[in-house]
This record gives C-alpha cells, sequence and structure tokens, in this order.
C-alpha cells in the first residue's frame, strides 16, 4: 500500500469541544464533514485516546470550529499535543459558550451539535451530530490540512485520524512537544531565552537537535 495517496484526500483543521462536568474540554480534529444538509448533521472523528471523546459521550454535544489560516497557530498547538484531562486548554484563549458549547474567540466559525448516532472503529469513534447552531465569526480563509503542514510546519498528533510516523532527520532542532521542525533563518542558538515554538507555545528549552 501506498500511503502517500492518503496525503491527496483534503482534510481541514478543527477545533472539537464539549464539557466535562461544567468545565470546557477540546482537541484538534482534521476529520470533519457535512454529512447532510436537511436536516443538517456534521460528523466527527476522535482517537479513543482523546478525554474529549468520552466527555463528547457523556454529554451528547460537541461543537465542530473552522481555523483561518491566520489563527493563533498556539490554538492548534495546545488543543492538539496536550490532554483536556491534565490541562485547561482554555485558560490561555478567550472563549465565549456559543450555541450551549465552549467556543474558542479565534475560530472562523462555529457549530454545535447534538449526538444522534455514532460509530466505533478500532481507534476513533466517528460521532454523527444534528446541527443546533452555527455562526461566522471571521473572513478568514479555512485552513486545509496541507496548509498547516507545508506553510505552518506543523506535525500531526499521534492520536489523529491521518497521523503517519515519519522519519527523523539529522541537525535539525525539533520541538519535544509538538514536533515542528525549526528551519527559520536565523540560527537557533542566536534566538532569544524567550522565543517559544510557534505551533505550541512551548520554550527554547523543549526543543533538542536531532
Amino acid at each position: 500500500m501506498n500511503k502517500k495517496a492518503f496525503y491527496d484526500l483534503s482534510y481541514g483543521v478543527y477545533l472539537c469541544t464539549s464539557w466535562d462536568e461544567g468545565r470546557p474540554v477540546g482537541c484538534v480534529a482534521n476529520s470533519a464533514m457535512q454529512i447532510t444538509s436537511e436536516p443538517a448533521t456534521l460528523a466527527v472523528s476522535l482517537n479513543h485516546k482523546n478525554h474529549t471523546n468520552k466527555c463528547v459521550s457523556d454529554t451528547g454535544y460537541f461543537s465542530v470550529c473552522v481555523l483561518a489560516e491566520d489563527c493563533d497557530p498556539t490554538l492548534i498547538g495546545k488543543f492538539g499535543f496536550f490532554s483536556s484531562k491534565d490541562r485547561d486548554k482554555f485558560a490561555d484563549f478567550p472563549w465565549k459558550v456559543r450555541g450551549k458549547l465552549p467556543v474558542p474567540d479565534g475560530v472562523k466559525c462555529w457549530f454545535t451539535c447534538r449526538v444522534i448516532d455514532k460509530m466505533e472503529t478500532g481507534t476513533h469513534t466517528v460521532f454523527l451530530g444534528e446541527v443546533m447552531d452555527a455562526d461566522v465569526l471571521s473572513d478568514g480563509t479555512p485552513m486545509t490540512y496541507a496548509y498547516y503542514h507545508k506553510v505552518l510546519k506543523g506535525k500531526t498528533a499521534a492520536n489523529a485520524p491521518t497521523y503517519q510516523a515519519e522519519e527523523k532527520g539529522g541537525g535539525r532542532y525539533v520541538c519535544k512537544i509538538c514536533g515542528y521542525v525549526y528551519d527559520g533563518k536565523v540560527p537557533f542558538e542566536q534566538l532569544p531565552d524567550d522565543w517559544v515554538c510557534p505551533v505550541c507555545g512551548a520554550p527554547k528549552s523543549q526543543f533538542e537537535k536531532r
């Protein structure tokens, strides 16, 4: 099987949010799609290991938030490479309850859904949700998975449906948290001490040379 074929499938970059006994939780999802228009339904795929998966199952509700190309990249880093079970991912970002679910201010648009069905796979749950409400917050261009990789140089979390193990090269500084590879014009050693990873916000000390 040539796994490179999967790179030609189209994906977006989304946040999926829910509640954990009144506490906002969420994770990055790149497999979300509209299923029907009337009634409007969306489907999202979440890894069994994601705490958000459990919260969606427990509450029966989730939101899908579309990210724009000009969004704060640390949204992807914080929501994609940490667990809501251990960290308050919403602490560093302004957010509001929209359509009865937590939604960060920095997203392009959002949909809130009530779970009406689900399908289990060996590693993921595909939740089917009836859209209860939706709105547009900005005019930015929706971020694609290709843009995330090619422009932001982002990596894929191991829990993502599209994750594929990558070969490690040598002589590069790599973020130990999210896998971002620094390739800036300024030598890594000359970056200021307060420099942080543009994807997940990890400090310079969390980078290692490979």
